[in-house]
C-alpha cells in the first residue's frame, strides 16, 4: 500500500481542490499502516464508513423528507433544518446545488458528516484493500466486515445513482502515478452502473450474517436480507420508466441524446422487458431471505398483546402502519437507521394539547399538505374520486361526528366530511383538528386525546412559529410512547430506528414487477392484499367490484399499475418513499404540478378554510440532480445532466 496521499490526486479532479479532503480516513488516523494496525483501529475505520450514511430521519440530510410535495414547512419553522425544503420551491441550481452529495462539503447544514460520497467510496476501497492486515482480527469478523464494506460501497453508489443517474464508478483507487485521464473519470452508462452495484451486493450478501445476534450493539448493521433488499431496489429503479422507459412508448425520450465526450450514450436507448424480470427475481429472493430471517409484516396485536384487550378494532387498525414505522426494531424492519435522532422529528410531529405547550418543548410544524389528506382511500379501500359512495359528497362540507366516529373523531365535533369514513391508514398518519390521538401516556381508547386545541395559522397572523402551516401534522412518525404532560413542556421521546426498508416495501415492489411482466394475476393480488388486509381493507378485486365506479380496473395491467402505485403512496407515506417513487415512475411533473400546495387556515371569524400556499413548477430537468459547475470545470470528461 502507498501512503494515503494517492487518493488526493484522484479526487481533486473529480470534485474540487485537494485541500478539502485531508480527512479521507477517520479523525486522528494519518496513514494506512496505522489505520489497520489492529482490530481496534480497523473497527474505527469501519465505523467511519457507516458514519457517512445519510441521516434518513433528518430533513436537512434526506431530500426525500421535504424535497417534494409530501411535507410543507414555513420560513418560521424551528427544530428542523429547512434547507432542502427550498428544492420544491425552485431553489435548486448548478452553482451551489442543494443536497450536493456529489462533491462539496456543506457549510450551512450537514448531509452525512461533511464528506463527499466519492471520498467515502475511496475510504471503502482503502478498507477492502487492507482489512487483511490486522493481526488480531478473527477470520469470521474479517469476512463480515468485508461484507459490510462491500454493502456500504454498493449503497453509496446507489444513493448517487438514484440522484444523478450515470455516475463514475469507483472500483479501485487510482495511484499517484496515474495518467491524466485516469484521474478524470467519465460518468458510466446506466446499465453498467446497475450491473456494478448488483455485483457488489451479491458479493456482500455471501459474507453478511442472516440476522443480527447482538441486538443491543449491532442493530442497524446490514444482513443478507438488507443487501438483497437494496439489490431489489436498484433493479426496480433500473426497470422503471425514468431509466427504462415504457413498454408502450420505448426508452425515455428525455435522455436519448445524452452522450459524453467519448460519444458513449449514458442512458438506455431501448425499453427492456427483461429488466422487470430481473427485478422480480431479485425481489422474490429478498422476500424469501427476509422470511428466513424471520421478518414478517408488523401486527400491533402481537407486539402489544398486553394492550389490545382494551382497545377497539378501529384503534388497532390505525396503529398498524404507524407502529410498523415507529416501533423500534419490529419484525418488519429489514433495515433501519439506528443512528438517526428521531427526537427532533417527533417534536415537529407532536401537537400542542393546551396553551401551556405553546411555550416550547415541541415545534409542532411538520405539516402534510391538503393533497396528502385527499390521497388516502375511503373506508372502502379505493380513492375518493373512484368511490361511487362519494360521488355526491363535497369533501370540504362540514358534518358532525356521532358515536360511531368517536375512535377517530371527537363525538359532537363539527368538521369536514373529508375526515369521515376513511381507511385506517388515514387516521394513523394524520393529525387534524378534532381527531383522536392514541398514545401520549394514554393506552386505552376510552380516554383518547383529542387534538381540538390545534395551532394552525390565522389569516390575520403571519407568524408560523410552532404552528402547522397546513393545518395538519404527521401522526405516523410519532411513536405512541412519546409523551408531553399537560402541566409542562417537557417532551419525552421514545426513540426508534427510522425505517429505510421494511417488508411491505418489498411486497409492493414485487407486485409491481409481476404486473409489469404479465399483468395482474393471483400472485399480484396476493402481495397487495396482504398489505391491505392488515389495516382492515378487503382485497383489491373485491373492493373495486363492490364500490368503484369502474369495477374492471384491477383486471388490466394499466389499471393494476395505477392501483399498486397508489397503494405504495398510502402504505409508505412520510417514510421517504414517495419522493423517489414519483421520480422513477416519471410522474413527478404530473403529480407535483397537478395542484398547488394547499392548507387550512382560520379566518377572522375563526372559521377554517382552505387556501393555496405555493404553486409547484416541476420540470423534466428536476428528475436528476445537477452537478456543480466547478466540478464540471475541474473535470472536462463529465457532462451535465439534461436541462441544467
Amino acid at each position: 500500500m502507498k501512503n494515503i496521499i494517492y487518493i488526493f490526486v484522484t479526487f481533486s479532479i473529480l470534485t474540487v481542490s485537494c485541500a478539502d479532503y485531508l480527512d479521507v480516513v477517520p479523525d486522528n488516523i494519518t496513514t494506512v499502516d496505522h489505520a489497520f494496525k489492529s482490530r481496534y483501529q480497523t473497527e474505527r475505520f469501519l465505523y467511519g464508513l457507516f458514519g457517512s450514511l445519510p441521516e434518513f430521519a433528518n430533513p436537512g440530510s434526506n431530500p426525500a423528507m421535504m424535497g417534494g410535495d409530501e411535507i410543507w414547512y414555513s420560513v418560521d419553522g424551528d427544530g428542523l433544518s429547512r434547507t432542502l425544503w427550498y428544492i420544491p420551491q425552485g431553489g435548486q441550481g448548478t452553482n451551489a446545488p442543494l443536497a450536493n452529495y456529489w462533491a462539496s462539503r456543506q457549510t450551512s447544514y450537514s448531509l452525512n458528516g461533511g464528506k463527499p460520497l466519492f471520498t467515502v467510496l475511496r475510504d471503502c476501497n482503502i478498507f477492502l484493500e487492507n482489512v487483511h492486515l490486522p493481526f488480531d482480527l478473527m477470520e469470521d469478523e474479517r469476512i463480515r466486515w468485508t461484507g459490510e464494506a462491500l454493502f456500504l460501497k454498493a449503497f453509496y453508489h446507489f444513493w448517487l445513482f438514484r440522484m444523478y443517474g450515470p455516475i463514475p464508478l469507483i472500483k479501485e483507487n487510482v495511484e499517484i502515478s496515474a495518467v491524466q485521464n485516469e484521474v478524470r473519470p467519465y460518468r458510466e452508462p446506466v446499465d453498467e452502473v446497475v450491473d456494478y452495484i448488483v455485483a457488489l451486493l451479491d458479493s456482500a450478501t455471501a459474507k453478511l450474517p442472516l440476522s443480527i445476534e447482538d441486538i443491543v450493539n449491532d442493530m442497524g448493521r446490514p444482513t443478507k436480507a438488507t443487501a438483497l433488499a437494496v439489490k431489489a431496489q436498484v433493479l426496480t429503479l433500473a426497470a422503471s420508466p425514468l431509466f427504462n422507459g415504457t413498454e408502450e412508448g420505448g426508452a425515455n425520450p428525455d435522455y436519448l441524446n445524452v452522450v459524453d465526450r467519448r460519444g458513449v450514450h449514458l442512458f438506455p436507448q431501448t425499453y427492456s422487458a427483461e429488466k422487470w424480470q430481473k427485478a422480480a427475481q431479485a425481489l422474490k429472493e429478498a422476500i424469501d431471505m427476509a422470511g428466513a430471517a424471520k421478518h414478517r409484516l408488523y401486527d400491533f396485536r402481537i407486539t402489544n398483546a398486553n394492550l389490545v384487550a382494551g382497545l377497539n378494532e378501529k384503534t388497532i387498525l390505525a396503529m398498524q402502519v404507524r407502529g410498523a414505522a415507529t416501533e423500534k426494531w419490529n419484525d418488519e424492519i429489514i433495515w433501519g437507521d439506528s443512528r438517526s435522532n428521531t427526537n427532533a422529528l417527533q417534536s415537529a410531529c407532536q401537537p400542542q394539547l393546551n396553551t401551556i405547550h405553546d411555550g416550547g418543548g415541541i415545534s409542532a410544524n411538520y405539516a402534510p399538505p391538503q393533497r396528502m389528506a385527499e390521497q388516502f382511500y375511503t373506508k372502502n379501500g379505493i380513492p375518493i374520486e373512484e368511490d361511487k359512495d362519494w360521488v355526491n359528497i363535497d369533501p370540504m362540507e362540514t358534518t358532525t361526528a356521532t358515536g360511531d366516529d368517536k375512535f377517530y373523531i371527537k363525538e359532537g365535533y363539527s368538521t369536514f366530511k373529508l375526515y369521515f369514513n376513511r381507511e385506517a391508514r388515514f387516521y394513523g398518519a394524520l393529525i387534524f383538528a378534532g381527531g383522536t390521538l392514541y398514545g401520549n401516556g394514554r393506552t386505552m381508547d376510552n380516554d383518547l386525546w383529542i387534538t381540538d386545541y390545534f395551532r394552525m395559522p390565522s389569516i390575520t397572523d403571519g407568524n408560523f412559529q410552532r404552528k402547522s402551516i397546513t393545518g395538519y401534522l404527521c401522526k405516523k412518525l410519532l411513536n405512541f410512547k412519546s409523551a408531553i404532560p399537560l402541566t409542562n413542556t417537557s417532551f419525552t421521546q421514545e426513540r426508534y430506528a427510522f425505517p429505510i426498508i421494511r417488508l411491505a416495501d418489498l411486497y409492493l415492489m414485487y407486485a409491481e414487477a409481476l404486473n409489469e411482466i404479465n399483468g395482474p394475476n393471483a400472485e399480484v393480488y396476493e402481495y397487495i392484499d396482504a398489505i391491505r388486509q392488515r389495516t382492515g381493507l378487503d382485497g383489491v378485486v373485491e373492493s373495486w367490484r363492490d364500490h368503484a365506479l369502474d369495477p374492471s380496473k384491477p383486471s388490466t395491467k394499466a389499471g393494476m399499475r395505477a392501483i399498486i402505485r397508489h397503494e405504495r403512496l398510502n402504505e409508505l407515506a412520510f417514510e421517504g418513499s414517495r419522493f423517489w417513487d414519483l421520480k422513477r415512475w416519471k410522474l413527478a411533473e404530473t403529480v407535483f404540478n397537478s395542484k398547488p400546495i394547499r392548507g387550512l387556515v382560520r379566518d377572522e371569524n375563526e372559521n377554517v378554510t382552505l387556501r393555496e400556499l405555493y404553486p409547484l413548477e416541476y420540470t423534466s430537468k428536476d428528475y436528476l440532480w445537477p452537478i456543480k459547475e466547478s466540478n464540471l470545470a475541474n473535470n472536462p470528461n463529465l457532462v451535465q445532466n439534461p436541462g441544467w
